[in-house]
Parts: structure tokens; C-alpha cells; sequence
């Protein structure tokens, strides 16, 4: 097991540094610079020194190695946009929005859809559960944007029951301004309620028809004993070993939800920073956004050789 995870850590460690890497090239194969606008009409000497003090005078591969080395201290230059503003001082700024966006979307989805699994499997057939996968491919197949817009149209243009932007700030920024996270809450919240009820679902159905369900059954247990520490139990595996890449994906942001809803997130700020050519914001937002993706992957790996224990950490079962 511990071999394993070293050798995994490596992995993901090098792949982490293979998408810096592919970031740091793309980002400075595009024309022009970030500079270009605003040195169109400063003179040679200014110009020069201007390009001097973000390191955009040297050659692509000296920078290259420059960036990297800096990135392995965390430290990844100033943006251009914004002068003194750094990728920790944005996060320090923007990651708590992000963050409190992410986590309660989470709990409301991921709370309600696996409820909603529960009971489809538990009423499968009926037209509870008929309704409960129709809502399912609803919610699945319509985009975030899509939602968010026909919320805000509805809920705040017709019924004016939510306000249209913003998001709670200063003491309000965890536990305050609910009115302000409802309608993102919903529209980001819609498609975990569809995929968790989908996949415990099919989950528990998969776990009823094995074979050590109709052995308790035999044994006479009872059927509360039977669903609480077999079926259930069982059925939560695919369930934990997916929550690690949910957790990932909520504190990273979602770019459509925070700009329909004009919410003052990481998301928001890559998108503008991508806009505005601001390439040490971008390549620092990419590392810190693939290092949770990266992270969550780790853990998963690790839970799956934990709460399956027919999985063996050499990638065969037994």
C-alpha cells in the first residue's frame, strides 16, 4: 500500500508539472505580449525597462526555467493587470467565494440526490421513480447556463423573489446573505442532484441482485438489517470513492455560475485574466486548480483500495 501511494504521488506529481509546462508554452504562444497595449506609447527606454521588470526581455526557454524555479517557491510573478496583486493574494481574496459557492452547492446536491437514488431504487418501478429519472435527465442534460438564466429570469425578473447579482461579503461571507447564494445554489446544484440519485440508484439495484443479499435474506435478518448494513453499505462504494472529485470540482468555482450571477470568485477572476493576457495569474490559477484536481484523483485512488477491499493496490481484484 505504501509503495502504491508513493508511486502514484510520483505520477500525479509529474503530471502536475506537465500541465505548467504545456500552460507556460501556450499561454506565450499566442501573438503579442501582455505588455503590448500598454507600451504602444511609452518611449524605447521606458518600454524597455517596463519589460525589464517583469522578465518579458529574456528568452522563452531562460524564462521557462525562471518561471519554474520561482513556481517550486510559490512564487509566480506579480500580474500585469493589476499591479501588486500575486496568485496567493487573489486566492486570499476570491477562494473563500468560491469555496462557500462550491460546498453548499455540494451539500444541497449531493445531499438530495442521493435521498432521490434511494428512493427511486426503493419505489423502482412506480411512478415515483418514473419521476424521479425524469427529473434526472432534466437536470443532466440542461447546461448551468442554461439553468442559471432561467432562474434569474424567473425568480428575479417575474417573481422578483431573489436578488439578480452579487454575493455576501465581510462578516456574511460563510454564514450570511442567503438570499444572494439561492438562485447559484440551484443552477450549479441541479446537475449533483442528477448524477448522485442516477448513480446510487444503480448502485443499490446492482447490490440487490447479488448474491450474499438473497444469503441474509435467508439467514432471516430483517429487512431493516439487510438494507442498513448490506445493501446501503455496499451501494456507498462508487458513492465515496466519486465524492473526492465533487469536493475538487466545488472549490474550484464554475466559470458559468459566477459570471451570470456576477459572484466574485477564482473562476471569475481566470476568466478575466485569460481576457486580459495576464499570464502569470493564468499559469498560477492552471497549477492551483490542477493540483485539487490532482489531489482529489490521489484520494480517490486511495479510497477505492480502502473501501473496497476487493480491489488490490496493484490495480487487479481479487
Amino acid at each position: 500500500m505504501l509503495k502504491y501511494s508513493i508511486r502514484r504521488l510520483i505520477q500525479l506529481a509529474f503530471a502536475l508539472f506537465l500541465i505548467a509546462t504545456a500552460t507556460f508554452f501556450l499561454t506565450n504562444a499566442t501573438p503579442g505580449d501582455p505588455l503590448t497595449e500598454r507600451a504602444m506609447q511609452l518611449s524605447d527606454d521606458v518600454k524597455a525597462n517596463l519589460y525589464a521588470s517583469y522578465g518579458l526581455d529574456k528568452p522563452l526557454g531562460e524564462r521557462y526555467v525562471i518561471t519554474m524555479v520561482s513556481m517550486l517557491h510559490g512564487n509566480f510573478g506579480e500580474s500585469v493587470v493589476h499591479t501588486g496583486q500575486t496568485i496567493q493574494s487573489m486566492l486570499a481574496d476570491r477562494l473563500p467565494v468560491s469555496a462557500r459557492l462550491g460546498i453548499q452547492t455540494m451539500l444541497f446536491g449531493v445531499l438530495l440526490g442521493l435521498v432521490l437514488g434511494v428512493i427511486a431504487a426503493v419505489k423502482r418501478g412506480t411512478w415515483i421513480d418514473r419521476l424521479i429519472v425524469i427529473m434526472a435527465v432534466l437536470f443532466i442534460s440542461a447546461p448551468n447556463l442554461i439553468i442559471g438564466l432561467l432562474l434569474q429570469r424567473y425568480f428575479t425578473g417575474v417573481w422578483k423573489w431573489f436578488p439578480t447579482i452579487g454575493w455576501p461579503s465581510g462578516k456574511e461571507l460563510w454564514f450570511g446573505g442567503w438570499k444572494y447564494t439561492i438562485l447559484p445554489m440551484l443552477a450549479g446544484g441541479l446537475g449533483y442532484i442528477a448524477s448522485y440519485s442516477r448513480l446510487l440508484k444503480a448502485s443499490i439495484l446492482d447490490v440487490i441482485g447479488q448474491d450474499y443479499i438473497m444469503t441474509a435474506e435467508s439467514k432471516g435478518l430483517s429487512p431493516l438489517r439487510i438494507v442498513t448494513h448490506h445493501i446501503l453499505r455496499n451501494s456507498f462504494i462508487p458513492i465515496i470513492t466519486r465524492l473526492p472529485i465533487t469536493v475538487g470540482m466545488c472549490i474550484t468555482g464554475s466559470f458559468m455560475i459566477e459570471k451570470i450571477f456576477s459572484i466574485p470568485g477564482i473562476a471569475l477572476y481566470f476568466v478575466e485574466a485569460v481576457s486580459n493576457y495576464d499570464l502569470s495569474i493564468v499559469l498560477g490559477e492552471t497549477v492551483f486548480l490542477a493540483l485539487i484536481y490532482v489531489t482529489a484523483i490521489y484520494a480517490t485512488d486511495l479510497l477505492y483500495t480502502v473501501v473496497d477491499p476487493r480491489i488490490q493496490v496493484g490495480g487487479g481484484k481479487h
